[in-house]
């Protein structure tokens, strides 16, 4: 959302963040809140380290997942799907 916000001007910017303020006020949602859970998100996406067309995703920790497996065995290189 802040890449959207960073990309409006004026008065279109502002009254974007006045609706934004609003919406966390209807639903108790903090500042701190926001910022733990994007940064959540981005830490996620950070670990994500293989990922397919259909947005399946593995982080490279244990057992290579089911749609993983597949792709290898129909002859795909794993190395296709690194995020890296």
């Amino acid at each position: 959302m802040s890449a959207v916000i960073e990309h409006l001007e004026g008065e279109a910017r502002e009254r974007l963040i006045v609706w934004l303020k609003r919406r966390m006020q209807e639903c108790n949602i903090t500042l701190e809140a926001l910022q733990h859970a994007l940064q959540q998100d981005i830490d996620e996406a950070n670990s994500i380290r293989y990922r397919d067309a259909w947005g399946n995703t593995w982080t490279g920790d244990g057992e290579h997942p089911e749609w993983l497996r597949r792709a290898v065995a129909a002859g795909q290189s794993i190395d296709h799907f690194r995020c890296e």
